[in-house]
């Protein structure tokens, strides 16, 4: 698989109690096959994998195969912090029918580089030669990286490690990955507000995106990722600046006040993190979602009010981004942005 173009990590959503919401998981997969996306990455970080037991972790896989099959690509979330752990989940994916992995650095544990490249990446590689297997390289979460040198030392050897996700945020780094390992090797964006960067800029010529913000736009992160593969730089950050506000919200960061036992008031500076923001949009906008599972919560009524705010900057400027939420979920758009109420119930 030439892994490229548009591809949404689709958020998991849930019911009140928290248990798995399927139906909700169905509409918003049909609604990103209609709306032209390249495909999709189920249990992946903005799916909540850390909080997902592996039945349904394997089922989410296999409901969204099913959904896909003969209409998008899938490429499955199968990485974990135990490389046996990842075996299995991947074993599972590719009898589902999965022809591609993503793998996540192993976190916590924090292997050097040269164990992640042979005691986890080459491992199930080696294992599911006929799949293609996708670093994902995250060290803000991970606490460890796959060095360049590594991954190029990977594709030498196992051809079907023939992309990464880059989420590192290191121009220099995406650069070097493009000289040591050609064009025949695909560089994905892990950051939604650095995908048009990543496309135009020559020194990197990434293939396309995972985007979080193409939960609610679709449309918008396909338009603007197929114009930037196509060379066409104008068009392609016309439609860039037309989803920008929602890029820059799948971290929110916001200071807070904290009230201490001497009676005092301190300012903390919270910073909430994928998939929170995302899910607090969808659920704002009317789409299947529901919240967090624990540890994640709920953001302030400022961390709420940045969210909203991005989504009526694209209300007003450009509402062809978001009408066809609108359109597909049956619900008014500019009357729930507009209605405290729905914004309020979100906070915390």
């Amino acid at each position: 698989m030439k892994l490229q173009g548009a591809w949404t990590a689709i958020a998991t959503p849930f019911r009140p109690d928290l248990s798995l919401d399927w139906d909700g998981l169905a509409k918003n997969v049909e609604f990103q096959i209609c709306q032209g996306i390249d495909g999709l990455v189920p249990t992946g970080t903005t799916g909540e994998s850390p909080t997902l037991d592996w039945d349904e972790h394997n089922g989410i896989i296999d409901r969204v195969l099913a959904l896909c099959k003969g209409k998008c690509g899938v490429l499955a979330g199968t990485g974990s912090n135990s490389t046996q752990e990842a075996i299995e989940s991947t074993r599972h994916a590719v009898k589902s029918g999965a022809e591609a992995v993503l793998m996540i650095d192993c976190y916590y544990n924090g292997p050097s580089s040269q164990e992640l490249r042979d005691e986890y990446y080459a491992a199930v590689a080696q294992e599911f030669p006929n799949t293609t297997v996708v670093p994902y390289v995250l060290p803000g979460r991970t606490g460890t990286a796959l060095a360049v040198e590594d991954l190029a030392v990977l594709f030498g050897r196992y051809p079907n490690v023939s992309a990464v996700k880059e989420a590192t945020g290191d121009l220099e780094r995406m650069a070097k990955t493009r000289r040591l390992l050609g064009d025949a090797f695909s560089i994905i964006s892990g950051d939604d507000d650095i995908t048009f960067k990543m496309m135009t800029d020559p020194a990197i010529r990434a293939n396309g995106v995972i985007s979080v913000a193409s939960n609610v736009a679709p449309a918008g992160v396909a338009k603007m990722v197929d114009l930037a593969a196509k060379g066409d730089v104008a068009g392609a950050q016309a439609a860039m600046e037309a989803v920008a506000p929602l890029l820059g919200v799948v971290t929110v960061k916001v200071d807070n006040p904290r009230r201490m036992p001497s009676g005092d008031t301190l300012i903390v500076n919270d910073r909430y993190r994928n998939p929170l923001p995302i899910k607090t949009l969808m659920a704002g906008l009317g789409m299947p979602s529901g919240m967090c599972r624990r540890p994640l919560g709920r953001m302030t009524r400022a961390g709420v009010e940045v969210v909203r705010a991005a989504a009526r900057q694209v209300w007003q400027r450009n509402p062809e981004v978001l009408a066809p939420v609108g359109e597909f979920f049956k619900v008014d758009v500019g009357a729930r942005i507009a209605d405290d109420s729905v914004w309020s119930a979100l906070a915390v």
